[in-house]
């Protein structure tokens, strides 16, 4: 712990430890130093003191220079939080609430909205962490507007955004967008966290709950809920025009988060379709996304690009449990021929199971159009009642290796396999025609307890020869 001196300058009373140490589950935690305050019973023309606190995030907002945590009592504010400064390296600019007191950032008293409308605004800013905050009741009308809970642009980094919840941010327009937190790398962008986030019940539009677009290298997505809403979870988004070079998100990692039920069936822009990925990385580079339960979506995780000629490239999908989503569990290429691909990836160590929930013939694994060089390896896949474990209706499908996987075998239930627009109905039979998963077995792998989702195996599973 980084221990500082108590100093008054220009009002702004200080205390005592750096800003870092904050958890907010900490009642009693001691305040950090250069401190400012503020509270729905405060004034503007007060110090900013514990005692004399501000009254407007605003005024905060203006005050807080270089090594400032704005400290913000419990309340209901409805205004916008626009962040002014930036920090710098080791003295970055904290906006959160005061230990464990409740404070909300309501948005119902916006109205008649045209254009973007954050109620978090950080453009072009550094070293600047946001924290703790509930941030709610946003909502717009107009195709024109954009609701966002939390919104970062330009060329920010070092952002910090943890331990938020955010909710009920909507469009009520057919063809409206909504976010809860947009990270727009409009230009050069790195280093952004989000993590340990509640992000519900939005209503989105055409757009997404969390989602980073455009030119953002170098990001951590972690230890985050995204839940019950009606168009796709986390997405990371490339070459949509949103920057001007390198215009794609990249060198990052997703992990470690629970994402269950997005889905656009309902959501006038999509009508009856089942097309909301939970994890969904759509012209992405170099991604890791590891150890995140995603299930009852729509797709489970989707890595592509919708832009013809482009592509998803080195995405790694590991160690991950999706199981129930309506269409497929995993899913690589693009969904029609106007569309870009998925290159060089790797899905592998993953639980795959009862997937394609609605009959739409999705299966496990999804491989669609422009599929080339991708490792699919030591996954074990169990089929829902389509008995699809593998659905590939395309032909445009080149150099991707499948092999050392376990298919789940049960009584009276034969599986199905499909590979370039060919469907077999028995193991063997395809293992011969597609030179697949030769040294894969299709066997019982025995799970400790399955109707609790407990994908433990147990110790005489014939699977752990295989996967480990």
């Amino acid at each position: 712990m980084r221990v500082w001196y108590f100093i008054l300058s220009a009002g702004i009373l200080t205390c005592i430890i750096v800003a870092s140490a904050f958890d907010k589950t900490q009642a009693n935690e001691e305040e950090p130093v250069n401190c400012l305050y503020v509270s729905p019973d405060g004034n503007d023309q007060n110090e900013g003191t514990k005692e004399k606190p501000f009254r407007t995030l605003a005024h905060a907002a203006k005050e807080a220079v270089a090594g400032t945590t704005v400290l913000i009592r419990e309340g209901t504010y409805k205004e916008t939080l626009d962040v002014k400064h930036s920090g710098t390296e080791g003295k970055p600019i904290t906006f959160r609430n005061y230990q464990n007191e409740q404070v909300v950032i309501k948005g119902d008293f916006v109205t008649g909205a045209k254009y973007e409308t954050p109620l978090v605004r950080v453009h072009n800013k550094h070293y600047v962490t946001i924290s703790g905050l509930t941030i709610q009741d946003l909502s717009v009308s107009s195709e024109e507007a954009t609701a966002m809970g939390i919104y970062v642009s330009g060329s920010s980094s070092h952002i910090t955004i943890k331990n938020n919840h955010i909710r009920d941010i909507k469009t009520t327009a057919d063809e409206g967008n909504a976010h809860g937190i947009a990270i727009y790398g409009t230009g050069s962008m790195k280093d952004i966290s989000i993590q340990g986030n509640t992000v519900e019940k939005l209503t989105l539009g055409a757009s997404e709950a969390v989602v980073l677009n455009g030119n953002i290298d170098g990001f951590t997505i972690s230890g985050n809920v995204v839940r019950d809403n009606n168009n796709i979870g986390i997405d990371l988004i490339g070459y949509e025009g949103t920057a001007d070079q390198n215009d794609y998100a990249r060198n990052g990692v997703i992990e470690n988060n629970t994402v269950y039920r997005n889905s656009t069936y309902g959501n006038p822009a999509y009508g009856d379709d089942y097309s909301a990925g939970g994890i969904y990385v759509d012209g992405g580079k170099s991604i890791e996304i590891k150890n995140n339960t995603v299930y009852e979506n729509d797709l489970g995780i989707e890595a592509t690009s919708e832009h013809k000629g482009k592509y998803a490239e080195d995405i790694h999908i590991a160690d991950n449990k999706v199981y129930r989503n309506a269409y497929t569990g995993i899913s690589i290429g693009g969904y029609d021929k106007d569309r870009g691909g998925t290159v060089n990836s790797v899905i592998a160590h993953n639980i795959v199971y009862r997937n394609d929930t609605k009959g739409l013939y999705g299966g496990q694994l999804l491989l669609q159009h422009d599929t080339k060089n991708n490792k699919i390896e030591k996954n074990i896949l169990t089929a829902s009642d389509s008995r699809l474990f593998i659905a590939n209706e395309f032909t445009t499908n080149e150099g991707n290796t499948v092999n050392h996987n376990v298919y789940h075998k049960e009584a009276d239930k034969d599986g199905l396999w499909m590979w370039k627009k060919k469907e077999y109905d028995s193991f063997s039979s395809y293992q011969k025609a597609t030179n697949n998963d030769l040294g894969s077995i299709y066997a019982d792998p025995m799970y400790r307890d399955e109707e609790s989702y407990d994908f433990t195996l147990d110790p005489d599973s014939p699977a752990r020869s295989v996967i480990e």
